[in-house]
């Protein structure tokens, strides 16, 4: 561990420590989100196109921050994608965000994505100048969004 700093681990077995954390900094991003349950972050954890990554304090290994890399193949090419990007409120201004950036990165690239997306909210502003100076560009393009029922009852059909 780097003391002092900000190391960043791929979670890859669900804890109490890992669940109780992210249970803390979920609301932080999302006050509309189910609370996460283990069954849902074990299929996070054990899915094979997310990595899930947990940054922690490098002196008390607390966990600081949390982000989710979606890593797919599409007929044009690898594709990665950012999620759920948190870092915890009190911990904000120490590199926590960057470091988790960093590694999805890294990670993408070793995928062999040549391209990372995310979104943003612009009222995260902090967040947002972090990514513009990680050299994301924003892009001119539109993002749609449909609410999908949660039973699989044929009512997502158009008629």
């Amino acid at each position: 561990m780097d003391p002092g700093g900000v190391v960043v681990d791929e979670v890859t077995d669900v804890s109490p420590e890992v669940l109780d954390a992210l249970r803390a900094l979920v609301p932080e991003l999302s006050t509309s989100a189910p609370p996460l349950t283990e069954a849902a972050l074990e299929e996070i954890v054990h899915s094979p196109a997310t990595v899930l990554f947990v940054a922690r304090d490098g002196i008390d290994g607390a966990i600081l921050g949390t982000l989710t890399l979606v890593v797919f193949n599409a007929p044009t090419g690898p594709r990665a994608w950012i999620e759920d990007v948190v870092v915890a409120s009190q911990t904000r201004g120490r590199g926590v965000g960057a470091a988790l950036m960093f590694a999805a990165m890294d990670r993408a690239g070793a995928a062999g994505s040549k391209t990372i997306d995310l979104t943003s909210r612009p009222s995260r502003e902090a967040a947002n100048r972090l990514y513009v100076r990680l050299g994301f560009v924003r892009r001119e393009t539109n993002v749609y969004r449909r609410t999908l029922e949660t039973e699989s009852t044929g009512t997502n059909t158009p008629e």
